[in-house]
């Protein structure tokens, strides 16, 4: 594959690689800006220990550099770019007018130190998010601190871990339960906790074996970790009795809530026994998932879990005074038996504010539409694919469907892996392999409910090629991708070996 750009401008006479690094690019002498010369009066010199003779750093002109960035977004893949039926992450389109809303000035020039008589808006707004969170999920009482699903996942064992030290019987329930099929997330916050983890086996059918649970149910046991819908997409029709097996027991059930875009607006977690949960506002809200920047993970619980919500909560009291909404004063606030703050500051604001114009814009039936489509289009790529791909679990689904590649590996020798890769040749972001653990060669897809019929069409379209090109090219597959800037790669070596820093040639 050629990677070079046409020679222009500062590059005229010598071709650039285009996935050249900005070290390769640098020519000394260059700058991007002019820096002004200092006419103040003179700092004191650093320590001679801090100060150095070189610095090696890249040097290029301006517009060179925003060639660079420019070349570097382009290769970007994204949700504005494709489909993205990425399993269990729930990739779907972000609504412009959410970003619009955090990025208004009230919003984004408030500092997280100002007093709070100086930020009724935004703690209003906050108020309005917890409150509708907490209508929707039917757990009441809830935190918008937790930056992200993980940490609110944590926020929740930790407040039952604080509820059974009130209770005298933390140091009998040192057990976590959870399904085989949960999220990774799910036993690792379990034991970062200190609890110890069982694994519940699932049934036949993919959903809880309720007689392997009770057989397994005792007062060793402190909560059980439950994904509603299942990360197999599927619904677990026994539940409320599961919820009345874990609280004969005297423990908790926990609502793993990354799924929630499936029920949303049709169920809630507090009506079918959950005692606490976690939700993911860059999947059922549409709030950016960020590439590692801010997240936010709001935790919610019944009332008896209340008091030990992370720092903080906002409170609403009346006032005589004016303000944000006449008649009401909002308020940071720490529960009772907080178990503390799990960030800096009050949580992650500028992502909740684009939840909050997500809920506003669609309201209560918008809410419900999120659901009927999130399962319509799950279904009907099911549909597309069922004669092409094994389905372990042969049921409807809600949000997203787990095929096996186990055919095209027994019959081609292609597996889950070299599927993923060749639909990155199709303009297709891969689905999530070999997740759930319980699904050999798992092809794990979700087309989310932002995509078009058409667009499913031409998801389906791709996977069907590609199930036709293991037939009749199988090293078609084994050397994909062709048409990325960088193809197949030792994934295994680079693992082991990471190369994390640019070296000159020769060092």
């Amino acid at each position: 594959m050629n990677n070079s750009n046409p020679p222009s401008g500062d590059d005229a006479g010598a071709a650039v690689p285009a996935a050249a690094l900005t070290f390769e690019r640098s020519v000394a002498g260059r700058r991007a800006v002019d820096v002004p010369t200092w006419h103040g009066a003179a700092t004191p010199p650093l320590p001679a220990h801090l100060l150095r003779e070189s610095l090696a750093l890249p040097e290029l002109s301006q517009g060179e550099l925003v060639r660079y960035y420019s070349d570097l977004a382009s290769r970007n893949f994204g949700i504005d770019t494709g489909s993205y039926p990425l399993g269990s992450c729930t990739m779907k389109y972000n609504p412009k007018v959410d970003d619009l809303l955090a990025s208004l000035p009230g919003f984004t020039e408030l500092h997280p130190l100002a007093p709070e008589g100086l930020a009724q808006g935004t703690l209003a707004v906050l108020y309005e998010l917890q409150q509708a969170l907490g209508e929707i999920t039917g757990l009441p009482a809830v935190s918008l601190a937790p930056a992200a699903g993980a940490q609110g996942e944590l926020a929740g064992i930790l407040m039952v871990k604080r509820a059974l030290e009130e209770r005298g019987e933390l140091a009998q329930r040192r057990r976590v339960l959870v399904l085989d099929s949960a999220h990774g997330t799910n036993p690792a916050t379990a034991a970062m906790a200190g609890f110890a983890v069982t694994e519940l086996q699932s049934g036949g059918d993919g959903r809880i074996d309720e007689p392997a649970l009770r057989a397994i149910l005792d007062e060793t046991v402190a909560a059980v970790m439950v994904t509603l819908p299942s990360t197999l997409g599927l619904w677990e029709p026994a539940i409320e009795a599961v919820a009345r097996d874990i609280h004969a027991v005297g423990a908790y059930l926990y609502a793993d809530g990354a799924n929630l875009n499936a029920i949303v607006g049709r169920l809630r977690f507090g009506d079918v026994g959950f005692d606490v949960a976690h939700l993911n506002l860059h999947k059922t809200f549409s709030t950016p998932h960020g590439g590692g920047g801010p997240g936010a993970g709001p935790v919610l619980a019944s009332a008896e879990l209340a008091r030990f919500l992370p720092t903080p909560v906002i409170e609403r009291h009346e006032s005589e005074g004016g303000g944000a909404v006449p008649g009401w004063r909002y308020a940071l606030a720490a529960p009772p038996a907080s178990i503390g703050r799990m960030q800096q500051f009050h949580g992650s604001v500028g992502v909740l504010l684009r939840a909050y114009a997500y809920l506003r814009t669609l309201g209560l039936e918008g809410l419900r539409a999120v659901s009927e489509n999130a399962v319509l289009n799950a279904n009907y790529l099911r549909e597309l694919l069922l004669p092409y791909y094994d389905l372990p679990f042969p049921t409807r689904v809600l949000h997203e469907v787990v095929f096996s590649a186990t055919r095209q590996r027994r019959e081609h020798g292609i597996r889950a892996y070299d599927i993923a890769k060749r639909l990155i040749d199709h303009g297709v972001h891969p689905p999530t392999v070999y997740f759930p653990l319980i699904v050999e060669e798992a092809l794990m897809i979700e087309p989310t409910e932002t995509e078009s019929r058409e667009s499913i069409e031409r998801v389906a379209a791709a996977f069907i090629a590609i199930a036709e090109e293991a037939a009749r090219d199988p090293e078609a597959l084994h050397a994909a991708p062709t048409t990325a800037p960088i193809g197949r790669l030792d994934e295994a070596l680079a693992a082991r070996q990471p190369d994390l820093r640019w070296r000159a040639p020769g060092t």
